[in-house]
C-alpha cells in the first residue's frame, strides 16, 4: 500500500475519532436550530461555530499553513501526506480540547466569545477540513503567496469582525482590556 493511501486511511480514522469523541463529550451533530447553512457571517449569531463555515474558518486555514511550515522544517524528509496526517491529528486534538468545558469557559472570558457554547460536530469537522485546505494551499503556493494569504486572512478578519487567530491566541493567554474594548465595537 502506498504512503498516500496509508496517510489517507490514517486521516479518515483521525476524523472519525474526532467526531465520535465530540459525540461522547455531548456535542450536537448539527446546529440545534435544525438547519445546515453554508455560512454564518454574524459574529454575534447563536449559529456561529454551529454551521459549515464562519469567520473562524480563516483561522483554521491559517492553522494549516502554519502546520505545513513547522512540519516541513521539523520533518523535511517525510512525504507530504504523512505531514498532512500529523497536521490533521494536531487539529483534531485541538478541536476536541477546544470543546472541553475548561476551554469553553476560558473562551467565554473573551469579549467576542461571551456566549460561546462550543462547536457542533459538523462545524468542528469542517474546521479540520479547512486546516487541511490551508495545509494544501501552503504546499501548492510559493512562500510569498502563502505569506500574503495569511496576511489577507488575518487582517481581513481583524478589520471585518475584530477577531482573528492572532487576537484569539493573545486573548486566550492574557486578557488585554484595549483589545476587548475594540472587539466589543464589532457590529451588532
Amino acid at each position: 500500500m502506498s504512503t498516500s493511501r496509508i496517510a489517507g486511511a490514517v486521516i479518515l480514522a483521525i476524523v472519525l475519532v474526532q467526531a465520535l469523541t465530540l459525540h461522547v463529550m455531548g456535542r450536537v451533530w448539527i446546529c440545534t436550530c435544525g438547519t445546515i447553512r453554508l455560512w454564518v457571517g454574524d459574529i454575534w449569531s447563536d449559529e456561529l461555530s454551529q454551521q459549515l463555515f464562519d469567520w473562524y474558518t480563516a483561522s483554521h486555514i491559517v492553522h494549516g499553513i502554519l502546520f505545513y511550515a513547522v512540519l516541513r522544517l521539523a520533518l523535511p524528509r517525510a512525504p507530504w501526506p504523512v505531514r498532512l496526517a500529523i497536521a490533521v491529528g494536531i487539529e483534531a486534538a485541538w478541536e476536541i480540547a477546544e470543546n472541553s468545558p475548561f476551554v469553553i469557559e476560558a473562551y467565554r472570558q473573551q469579549a467576542l466569545a461571551a456566549g460561546y457554547t462550543g462547536d457542533s460536530i459538523l462545524n468542528s469537522l469542517m474546521d479540520t477540513v479547512s486546516m487541511a485546505a490551508g495545509f494544501t494551499l501552503a504546499r501548492l503556493l510559493n512562500w510569498r503567496a502563502t505569506v500574503a494569504l495569511v496576511l489577507v486572512l488575518e487582517i481581513g478578519a481583524a478589520v471585518l469582525v475584530h477577531d482573528n487567530l492572532t487576537l484569539n491566541i493573545l486573548n486566550f493567554i492574557h486578557r488585554f482590556p484595549a483589545i476587548e474594548a475594540w472587539q466589543m465595537k464589532a457590529q451588532r
